[in-house]
């Protein structure tokens, strides 16, 4: 067993600083000794002062016997030794009695257990490679940012325990976010990642093969995906990509993991009659101190953290907090005591460990997990440690933290220091860490020397992806039409209610009678009827879907009502999950808390993880993106370029309702048309290769093809839905069911029906959305209606200039021609 050494050198240094405080060589603040600091040239022993540990303040004797003849000053010490310690936990700031009980006895059972020398010697060797592969990359491209885990090389004390832990609690699954700090040495040292390819990174070398179409990405946004074996089975590991907006990735990874966990136990995920959640996933984020702190979608990604259809069982978090973020300091970083004390809010537990102690990491991190086993909660991992450097490997840090980086530069690293503890013990030797060095250090080189004759891996479209492909630089149509008979039966189902459901009186008139008598007619099939018949189809074709909004189970207008409510009990009912018996596939309805950025992150991830599912967001009105901009501009628009990595997400953005002010009137397609790919190689008019598509329909039967030409094809887009308002319910907007048949499709462009002769028309109008209605009444209240064609653009990305130009050449006669 390692002799717990941090523990007994906590109790050496009090005992030397108070001896000390009376030879007048110190100044002495409070009464416990905690840490050395220096401020000037005078030694300061900055003390942390427990009032609650002090038996004074509550009028007991301090030195009166209380059995086993030990004082209540001598169990006050001892509290100190345990609380105080390298290892202190938060968690009075729980309200429930139990757990806090079990906190504190599983708290003071797990620090006093001591790791086995075969543990502390695997942690000092991965430490050791850890920073010795920051030492080799410093050598070898002097001038590159790696953002090095130098200082915080502790948290691999943690990885590993994670890993190794995983399989014994029968977590099959670890999905971890991650941004830059020790992200390459958790590629390269644990995560299987080969160090070639990031040598050829690194070189400049091409990322991708030729053969697909992406650009890439820097350095410190590369990932892996593995299996990591232990004696008690595997866990496949994934790290997601990270763009440089640093906790954007909270919340798709909470996404992915959800979804990925409702691959595992569906009726968890989809329509909670399955076991707990949370366990076959276990999602790890990890954070840098001052993002987590500063970031707004970190308090967002958080309060999804318990809300139903987000609830994950529990994410374990690591604040890597080397108490310094770009270059400000923690006085100036923040307004809390503890980067961590977010958690508090949310009535998380939080764990303060000192990163010079990875043994003590370890604790902690079996600790988090044992609590996330039991809770289904998330905890927090608060890694008190430093950084070597500045920001990056190039920056000086001395410039605004000259005090800081004066202690930082004395210290010895902390591989080095954990090791010479190992020699102390006599678990190590000089010649054998030597001899891992260069082993370690050959092992590079040589994968240093094979960068010229490697080639890039294709790692796109793997696991639930496998047999998609990238879109194809042709626009095709694809055939969406359902046999009608069966539309007709998923509409009578979808406003099916259970016997004695206490169905709202409203909704018997304008919604379940009306339906009914719109799939007996076939006539007059309005947004929310065509909206459901594409999802049940759907759902009968073995696919997932997945809406997510504020109030999206009635929707923004009171128009979808996909979700019923009984008016006696609050029980909900869905009826399209029960459109047929034993139903495989399921529509998860979740009504969200009032985020756009989280949100949206989290059902990016959500789609991120499987094709078959239609995942679908819901603004309540269509500016309401811009609390998201950070999620569209770095996963939405740009994922696939960077990253190689497909998604099928769809964003419902309600645009164009006159009188509610410039906000809420439009969803600035202006916006997204930018964001649209423009390269020379690939611009927006080659075919469906483009980054986003977008599209403008005008009637229900364009909405129910477009949702349904999310699935059907063998590769995703995000789609982009300029949604309407005004069209929601209105009879020009509304279609027949024939529209809805086989070998119908959607329309890039429609075409004026009303035209009789076109070899009339002498004047061509081209609109998009709405407009159509309001210049289609102008145009015949003008007397125009022979001479003017009004042509409908539906699909504003990729553009389509082919259709365009066919329509065109069916007006030979037309002279002048707008938009």
């Amino acid at each position: 067993m390692v002799r717990n050494s941090q523990r007994d050198w906590e109790k050496k240094r009090r005992r030397e600083a108070e001896e000390d405080s009376l030879d007048g060589n110190l100044e002495v603040h409070g009464k416990i000794g905690r840490t050395l600091e220096l401020e000037g040239d005078k030694n300061i022993v900055v003390l942390l002062i427990v009032p609650e540990l002090d038996p004074s303040i509550y009028g007991l004797p301090l030195n009166e016997k209380v059995g086993e003849g030990l004082s209540l000053n001598d169990l006050a010490e001892q509290l100190r030794l345990i609380y105080c310690g390298p290892v202190a936990i938060e968690f009075m700031h729980i309200n429930n009695w139990e757990e806090r009980q079990w906190l504190s006895q599983n708290f003071e059972a797990t620090i006093s257990q001591d790791l086995t020398a075969e543990e502390a010697v695997k942690i000092g060797k991965l430490m050791l490679k850890c920073e010795n592969f920051d030492k080799f990359l410093a050598t070898k491209f002097p001038t590159l940012k790696r953002y090095g885990a130098e200082g915080a090389e502790a948290m691999f004390a943690f990885f590993n325990e994670l890993f190794e832990s995983a399989p014994e609690k029968e977590v099959q699954q670890i999905i971890i976010g991650i941004a830059h700090r020790g992200r390459l040495n958790l590629l390269t040292q644990m995560m299987e990642f080969p160090p070639v390819h990031m040598f050829r990174k690194i070189k400049g070398k091409p990322e991708f093969p030729e053969s697909v179409d992406a650009a890439g990405d820097v350095l410190s946004h590369l990932v892996s995906s593995f299996d990591y074996k232990t004696s008690e089975g595997q866990v496949h590991v994934t790290m997601l990509p990270n763009p440089s907006h640093l906790e954007a990735v909270n919340p798709v990874a909470m996404g992915k993991a959800r979804a990925r966990a409702w691959s595992l136990q569906k009726g968890d995920y989809g329509d909670e009659r399955s076991a707990r959640t949370g366990d076959s996933v276990l999602n790890v984020l990890v954070h840098g101190d001052g993002a987590f702190t500063g970031q707004g979608v970190v308090w967002e990604s958080i309060a999804l953290s318990q809300a139903p259809h987000f609830r994950l069982g529990g994410t374990v978090h690591l604040v890597t907090n080397n108490q310094i973020a770009f270059t400000a300091e923690k006085s100036v970083g923040r307004s809390t005591t503890h980067c961590t004390d977010i958690a508090k809010s949310f009535e998380y537990p939080i764990l303060h460990v000192n990163g010079d102690c990875p043994d003590e990491v370890v604790k902690a991190t079996r600790l988090a997990l044992a609590y996330r086993e039991r809770y289904r909660k998330d905890i927090f991992i608060n890694l008190v440690c430093f950084r070597r450097w500045g920001h990056n490997e190039l920056d000086d840090p001395t410039f605004t933290s000259p005090v800081m980086y004066k202690e930082v530069n004395k210290r010895e690293s902390v591989p080095s220091q954990f090791l010479d503890r190992l020699l102390i013990d006599g678990l190590v030797t000089e010649e054998g860490i030597e001899a891992e060095l260069v082993k370690h250090t050959e092992e590079l080189n040589a994968a240093l020397k094979a960068v010229d004759s490697t080639q890039p891996i294709d790692v796109s479209h793997r696991g639930n992806w496998n047999g998609f492909i990238q879109a194809p630089r042709n626009i095709e149509t694809w055939d969406t039409g359902v046999n009608t008979d069966l539309l007709r039966f998923i509409g009578a189902a979808s406003v099916k209610t259970p016997e004695n459901f206490d169905t709202h009186k409203h909704l018997y008139k304008m919604h379940i009678d009306s339906r009914i008598q719109k799939m007996q007619t076939g006539d007059s099939i309005d947004w929310a009827t065509a909206e459901a018949l594409a999802f049940g189809s759907l759902l009968l074709e073995g696919n997932d879907v997945r809406i997510s909004g504020q109030d999206v189970g009635r929707g923004t207008f009171c128009h979808r009502h996909a979700m019923m409510v009984d008016q006696s009990d609050d029980s909900i009912h869905i009826p399209l999950n029960e459109i047929v018996e034993n139903q495989k596939n399921f529509i998860e309805v979740a009504n969200n808390l009032l985020s756009e950025e989280a949100i949206l992150g989290y059902e990016w991830g959500f789609a991120s993880e499987n094709p078959r599912r239609l995942c679908i967001w819901e603004a309540q009105f269509g500016d309401f993106f811009n609390g998201a901009q950070i999620i569209i501009d770095t996963f939405v628009a740009s994922a696939e370029s960077k990253w190689l990595t497909s998604n099928g997400l769809t964003m419902l953005l309600p645009h164009g309702f006159d009188g509610a002010g410039p906000e809420h009137s439009s969803c600035r397609m202006e916006r997204f048309l930018q964001l649209c790919d423009s390269r020379e190689d690939q611009t927006p008019v080659d075919g469906e290769n483009v980054n986003i598509r977008i599209a403008n329909p005008t009637t229900s039967a364009q909405y129910f093809h477009l949702l349904r030409r999310q699935m059907i094809p063998n590769y995703r887009k995000p789609l982009v839905v300029v949604a309407p308002k005004i069209l929601l319910r209105h009879p020009k907007a509304a279609s027949s069911i024939l529209d809805l048949a086989p070998g119908t499709s959607y329309k890039n462009v429609i075409t004026d029906s009303t035209i009789k002769n076109q070899n009339k028309v002498e004047k061509v109008i081209f609109v998009s959305g709405k407009h159509w209605i309001a210049v289609e009444k102008a145009r015949d209240e003008k007397g125009l209606a022979d001479t003017v064609a009004i042509v409908r653009v539906e699909m504003l990305c990729p553009f389509p200039v082919v259709d365009l130009q066919s329509v065109i050449k069916q007006y030979p006669n037309a002279k002048r021609k707008f938009t």
